[in-house]
């Protein structure tokens, strides 16, 4: 008899009010009754002590980021480990790790729950390398990854997720990706983790270094982990759902820090600076791939103000002043801005604005960034988009209200990985609604789960929305539901004419 997803297991749970049978970070659960949920749900880890697998990210020209966690107990509070591990690393040209051009070790601390960043310089840029790791006489798995490359560069090949609740699917666009020879790196556009739900809740560290463990028991994360780079941001699920900033109570402050912290231990992120900046990391970059891409990384949550306020900001003075400078010196590529949550006016059908923790909430800076990218004279502008669980594509304006205002850009606004969307019965009756009052909308497509796939030439800039047969099985197939291009020299986005028969609940031109 084959196993049951996870989706239907736990609403079977949730049914029978058998929370703590279908759970592993239930609270009330012994060791084994835990690790028996999650193989229930389908969890399974790698050899210990590299259980949640490697990663590598933020690749540089000649450097990038390999990570790893040492945890083999993955859902335990303490690590049975002592309090420094020495981890050795090798990166290599080709699979096999016979042809080693770098090596090194570092200390595995438990103040960072065994995690380590190391930051490998001196490399090739453009080129793909494998790496791996060795600790208390075991060797991880082999990970690959890739250097960004410099001067003229003819094509860039990458992929944007969010959103991937856990509980709410199977991660079958994942399988796609890692099995994608040709791709150059990953984007995550935030909601990496979700902090909880009726089936139980993180709030300090041991709780986020367990939720992140227990997503790292998907095989086909660590799996596209160990395939691709990665770039990343967060929104607001890394914490808790809608929060501003670091503004609240002192549980509050406390439960964010430990967020934070178990977010960076799990993922390849390059501090800008040392360590000491946990627990308040810098998100926000700039990186080039070579003459034909940059990638404004935004950090969205972190610095933002109360919403709907006067003088409120989404990105804080200094991430705006350095987003500013980013627009006025840019490469002449394509500019592309990482954005975890909605940047296009999103009204309400029955008034107002759908919801105002995007920018939408912030109306005075979202104008202001964007008419300074205006009169800057932008060009070729486009921004990758996560968290509405939905996928839409809509001119970018300096100003919304204003329809004689130029088209500046197009948002790309994603498919979730697996994270519930609104029915099919609302996205059939509130699709034309919202292209109606929201005239810079083109398309909308909401019953569908999956990822964007980002292919990049000097002439043309082509998005494909790639789409799961079924979420809530990992060996379902993945298809090309539409595709989208946007002209060098030409601001705004239009339709593949051969995907313009597809199902979508909204298209200004059919």
């Amino acid at each position: 008899m084959p196993a049951l997803d996870r989706r239907t297991l736990l609403r079977a749970a949730l049914g029978a009010g058998a929370l703590g049978t279908a759970w592993p970070l239930f609270r009330e659960l012994g060791p084994t009754a835990a690790y028996a949920a999650a193989a229930a749900l389908g969890a399974s880890w790698d050899a210990a002590p590299f259980t949640v697998g490697v990663a590598s990210g933020d690749p540089l020209p000649t450097s990038v980021v390999l990570w790893t966690r040492l945890a083999p107990d993955p859902l335990a509070d303490v690590q049975p480990l002592p309090d420094i591990v020495q981890v050795d690393w090798q990166v290599a040209t080709d699979s096999a790790m016979t042809a080693v051009v770098a090596s090194g070790s570092v200390p595995a601390s438990a103040t960072l729950g065994h995690s380590v960043h190391v930051v490998v310089d001196g490399l090739t840029p453009g080129r793909r390398y494998w790496y791996r790791f060795r600790a208390l006489g075991q060797y991880s798995r082999t990970g690959r990854t890739k250097t960004a490359p410099t001067g003229s560069v003819a094509s860039v090949r990458f992929a944007s997720l969010n959103c991937q609740n856990y509980q709410s699917g199977e991660y079958p666009g994942m399988r796609d990706l890692a099995a994608d020879a040709n791709l150059d790196f990953v984007v995550h556009l935030g909601d990496y983790v979700y902090e909880g739900s009726e089936l139980g809740t993180a709030y300090t560290l041991a709780d986020y270094r367990k939720l992140h463990a227990l997503y790292k028991g998907d095989p086909l994360l660590r799996d596209l982990h160990a395939a691709h780079p990665f770039y990343l941001t967060w929104d607001d699920h890394e914490v808790v759902n809608d929060y501003s900033g670091s503004r609240g109570a002192a549980t509050f402050v406390a439960r964010r820090a430990a967020a934070y912290q178990g977010w960076y231990e799990h993922l390849p992120l390059r501090i800008e600076g040392a360590d000491s900046a946990l627990p308040d990391p810098q998100l926000y970059r700039y990186r080039q791939w070579g003459d034909l891409l940059e990638l404004v990384i935004l950090d969205l949550r972190q610095y933002r103000s109360e919403q709907n306020v006067t003088g409120g900001t989404i990105l804080g003075a200094a991430q705006k002043q350095w987003l500013k400078s980013r627009v006025s010196g840019r490469s002449g590529g394509w500019h592309c801005w990482v954005n975890s949550i909605f940047l296009s006016q999103q009204k309400n059908p029955d008034g107002g604005y759908m919801f105002t923790d995007q920018w939408d909430g912030f109306l005075a800076e979202r104008k202001e960034v964007l008419t300074y990218a205006q009169q800057a004279g932008i060009a070729d502008f486009v921004t990758i988009t996560g968290d509405w669980h939905s996928a839409f594509i809509q001119d970018v304006r300096p100003d919304f209200d204003n329809l004689s205002a130029p088209v500046i850009g197009t948002e790309f606004v994603a498919h979730s990985t697996t994270s519930s969307g609104y029915s099919s019965s609302w996205n059939t009756a509130n699709g034309p609604r919202l292209g109606q009052v929201n005239p810079h909308l083109q398309y909308f497509e909401g019953n569908r789960y999956g990822y964007d796939l980002y292919e990049v030439t000097p002439q043309r800039w082509t998005t494909r929305l790639r789409v799961v047969a079924d979420r809530a099985d990992a060996s379902a197939a993945v298809s090309t539901l539409t595709s989208w291009y946007v002209d060098r020299g030409r601001a705004g986005a239009y339709e593949d004419p051969a995907t313009k028969g597809s199902a979508a609940q909204y298209r200004r031109n059919p």
